[in-house]
């Protein structure tokens, strides 16, 4: 399994961001998964990204699309109290928090662009894509 964060998303969908090679991990990875609040995260990132000129509303639609192909498990069950204790521990938001927890509580990879959740995720004994 691999837990992908919206950093990490977002680098492989804009064009002008060099970005995970999401087709290679998915032959190293049968399942791709997420907290919840991807959904946000990523929506957010797009709509921003058509505020600030750097990409068109239909480059968003399609960058959409192409997330939903990805067939990316989405996470509900929280463990409230690691997520707290996580986001403590290492001064992390608590969105960047969930998607620690997650790959904790899966075993699973995590592929981030985030230097305060890679570190975390390094010290948690998380391997990094």
């Amino acid at each position: 399994m691999l837990v992908l964060d919206a950093s990490a998303l977002a680098s492989w969908l804009m064009p002008d961001e060099a970005g995970l090679d999401l087709v290679g991990l998915a032959g190293r990875h049968e399942v791709f998964a997420a907290p919840g609040l991807i959904w946000a995260e990523i929506r957010n990132i797009l709509v921003v990204s058509e505020r600030r000129g750097r990409v068109a509303p239909d480059i968003s639609d399609q960058a959409l699309e192409a997330i939903g192909q990805l067939g990316i498990v989405l996470d509900h069950a929280p463990s409230n109290a690691a997520v707290m204790a996580l986001a403590r521990k290492h001064g992390l938001t608590v969105y960047d928090a969930l998607y620690l927890d997650l790959a904790l509580r899966e075993g699973a990879v995590l592929a981030t662009h985030d230097a305060a959740l890679k570190r975390a995720a390094s010290a948690e004994g998380v391997t990094l894509a």
